[in-house]
């Protein structure tokens, strides 16, 4: 096999290769938090720009918004558009009803019957996955700027603004993802964690990518795109599980940029349970696997941005590379099998290098969540725990590609609860 005295095997390089390819990743995904972490700071320059922003030059917005069977939230999204300080000339919402069972249509009716200068209903005749419905709606929508809100999610009323102002400066930029926080995090200690996880991914991870002008992606709500770019690469993939991800790849592609904007704010709901986050984050890590293989080509053209997109498509696979290693290195410790130097050496770089991870992640989880508190570090032992469970799930996901199981666009079921 791979220990002492056969170098040479097959088995013992593919399993080096594996680990040095681990601690690489691990080490340069470790570097993007650090600089996200470091480029923490209050949004006052964007807020003093807000205040400067001239209303002539502020482009038109059409703000889609798929539903099925969100009955329990749709209400709260649609009262929180109300709210939301644009000119009235310039922005509309376009709700895409996509076949629900329950009273979401007649709720919506309700809404475009009371104010039909903000809401256009229209109805899909088949339902057949998010993507779908947004390219559905996409034929309705009229303006410049095309925003995507979950019907779970509360946008805060500048959040139309605080968008338009990143394309108004720059007339190149394709996209932007604002930042999306927890409105049920105080729900259960599931939805705390959760809601600790995104606050680290997108205020440290995604921070971390924009300032160091690597692959933002898209995380399918809150996100705001340029309807001239979109139309260009030919709108949402309906095949696509993950069609925010599957978008920011075509972006990259086409040499367009995307930006991640920390004052552009939405809060959504997490998943409540672990049946819902496991439905979740299958279609995530499945969507992105399929990805990762359909877009391998962007390594024939090599930029940063290019490279960064792929080293991040290949998150699920790493995953489970890890999970095996540690399986692997539990497996022999319990055999007493004595390993290759070379293998020692390689193993203990990569469990130093998520230790070192580890710690990044834990000053993101202090300084991301708000009210700042040291006490969110005791979160890090769970880490480990969660690592495990999000990699099981990314190995489920692999079964199901490699058995070529039918793709199902799988909704997140809903409560309503804050």
């Amino acid at each position: 096999m791979f220990f002492k005295g056969e170098i040479l095997n097959p088995l013992y390089v593919a399993v080096a290769c594996v680990l040095s390819f681990l601690f690489v990743w691990v080490f340069y995904n470790t570097l993007i938090l650090a600089v996200g972490v470091r480029h923490f700071r209050r949004c006052n320059r964007k807020r003093d720009e807000l205040s400067r922003v001239d209303f002539e030059r502020l482009p038109t917005v059409s703000v889609i918004v798929p539903v099925k069977d969100e009955e329990k939230v749709v209400g709260r999204l649609l009262d929180a558009l109300l709210k939301l300080d644009y000119p009235p000339d310039k922005w509309e919402v376009v709700v895409v009803e996509d076949g629900s069972k329950d009273d979401t249509l007649k709720v919506c009716l309700e809404y475009a019957e009371r104010f039909p200068c903000c809401f256009k209903l229209v109805r899909k005749p088949d339902s057949n996955g998010k993507p779908s419905a947004l390219n559905f709606g996409l034929r309705h929508a009229v303006g410049e700027i095309v925003a995507v809100f979950d019907a779970d999610n509360v946008p805060e009323p500048d959040t139309l603004k605080r968008a338009a102002v990143y394309f108004i400066h720059d007339p190149s930029l394709a996209a932007v993802q604002g930042r999306l926080r927890t409105i049920n995090s105080g729900l259960n200690m599931l939805t705390k964690f959760v809601s600790l996880e995104e606050a680290v991914w997108c205020e440290a991870y995604l921070r971390g990518k924009d300032a160091l002008k690597l692959f933002v992606y898209l995380k399918g709500s809150c996100q705001f795109i340029r309807r001239s770019f979109l139309d260009a690469i030919g709108g949402f993939d309906g095949e696509a599980l993950s069609e925010d991800m599957d978008l920011s790849v075509r972006l990259v592609e086409r040499g367009y940029h995307v930006r991640y904007a920390p004052d552009v704010c939405s809060w959504q709901e997490v998943p409540s349970n672990v049946k819902e986050l496991f439905k979740q984050r299958t279609r995530w890590f499945r969507g992105t696997m399929e990805a990762a293989l359909k877009y391998g080509r962007l390594m024939a053209k090599p930029s940063k941005r290019n490279i960064d997109a792929e080293l991040t498509l290949l998150g699920p696979f790493v995953l489970i590379a890890s999970l095996i290693s540690y399986l692997l290195a539990f497996f022999t410790s319990l055999a007493a099998f004595n390993f290759d130097s070379v293998l020692e050496f390689l193993m203990q770089l990569t469990a130093l290098g998520t230790s070192v991870a580890l710690v990044v992640c834990g000053l993101a989880l202090a300084y991301a969540s708000k009210p700042r508190r040291l006490a969110n570090l005791l979160w890090l032992p769970f880490v480990y725990f969660y690592w495990c469970f999000q990699a099981f799930i990314a190995l489920y996901a692999a079964t199901l590609i490699a058995f070529r199981r039918p793709k199902v666009w799988v909704k997140t079921e809903k409560t309503g609860k804050i």
